[in-house]
């Protein structure tokens, strides 16, 4: 089989996920389960002349040289994220399906809480999950919807760049790690020169871009970024211990001033087939402000149970809404969680 035509099958079959491992026919991930293709065992020579036939020479000497590389490959007005990797000394591959038009805030059903945060003029707003929870697919939808409306300068920093954005009222530079800047850190250092309104960071994955991004956002930026935790509160304590000794206290001041907003997303398989986002979302208000401050990140949870007004609602609350309303089933959900390894709070 041909990649093209495995890409092919992947959009025909409406698959999230493509994977090449030898030893293994192509699989998809479609509806959040892995299903295998009626096809051989794939060798680690047909991964490769498989893989080879989309990477181009650039990317696959990088590949051969690192063991890891990715980039983004476009077919048939579709977008894909392909990651390169080595297992056990065999080239292996991981495409995730990006789309070409970005979703809009029905398409998403993004409540009007999270639509609400378009309208936050600096600071900084987390969207953390689950990978292929949709996390950077809920952040382009608010980005397209900035830009389409204000005269802003957008700057994302993206491994590699995801969705394209069309030309709106302002302007906007897409900068992808490995070929237009060296690393997020190395970028946003940077951005300050650049004269940027709104910054998007695909990942904060270590303290030096966590503590860049913090700056920008207390410096009258507005910031996203997304972490990888199971909940708001989690992403406040993957911030903060990202940090060592004395590091810690300055972290918790800067994010209890310059948070906005954080929003945990994970995919529930919906009734009758395809999947249905839950979103938590947690509003950086005075009670929680303070909460971070004093290190009391643990009663967080509780504040946003008596912040529904202001638009806060914890995981709990929408799975049981999204039950309520028929769109899922709740055991089914169960076994999603479980496998994802998201933890629903005790109630």
């Amino acid at each position: 089989m041909r990649m093209e035509e495995l890409l092919n099958e992947a959009l025909k079959r409406k698959a999230s996920d493509v994977h090449l491992a030898a030893g293994y026919p192509p699989i998809l991930r479609v509806d959040g389960d892995l299903v295998p293709l009626k096809a051989a065992a794939l060798t680690a020579k047909a991964v490769e002349t498989m893989v080879r036939e989309i990477a181009g020479e650039a990317h696959w000497k990088r590949f051969a040289s690192t063991h890891e590389e990715d980039f983004a490959y476009d077919i048939d007005g579709a977008r894909f994220r392909v990651n390169l990797h080595v297992e056990q000394g065999r080239p292996a591959f991981a495409a995730r399906l990006i789309g070409s038009k970005i979703p809009s805030f029905d398409d998403l059903m993004l409540s009007p809480a999270v639509r609400g945060l378009t309208e936050v003029e600096n600071g900084l707003i987390i969207f953390t999950g689950p990978a292929g929870s949709g996390k950077s697919t809920a952040i382009a939808s608010l980005l397209a919807d900035i830009i389409a409306r204000k005269p802003v300068h957008l700057v994302t920093m993206e491994d590699p760049v995801e969705y394209v954005f069309a030309p709106g009222v302002g302007l906007v530079k897409q900068r992808e790690v490995g070929s237009d800047t060296a690393s997020f850190a190395e970028a946003l250092r940077r951005a300050l020169r650049q004269d940027p309104d709104v910054i998007m960071v695909g990942e904060m994955r270590d303290p030096e871009t966590i503590a860049s991004a913090l700056t920008l956002a207390e410096t009258g930026h507005l910031v996203f970024s997304t972490l990888h935790t199971s909940s708001a509160p989690q992403a406040v304590h993957r911030i903060v211990d990202s940090f060592v000794g004395n590091q810690q206290e300055q972290v918790r001041r800067q994010l209890s001033l310059s948070l906005r907003a954080v929003v945990a997303q994970v995919l529930l398989p919906r009734k009758g087939g395809g999947q249905v986002a839950a979103r938590e979302l947690l509003v950086n208000n005075a009670a929680v402000s303070n909460l971070i401050r004093e290190n009391k990140v643990e009663q967080i949870a509780s504040a946003m149970q008596t912040g529904r007004a202001e638009g806060m609602i914890t995981m709990d609350r929408v799975i049981q809404d999204l039950v309520s309303e028929g769109l899922v089933d709740a055991k089914a959900v169960e076994a999603r969680l479980a496998a994802t390894g998201t933890l629903r709070r005790k109630r």
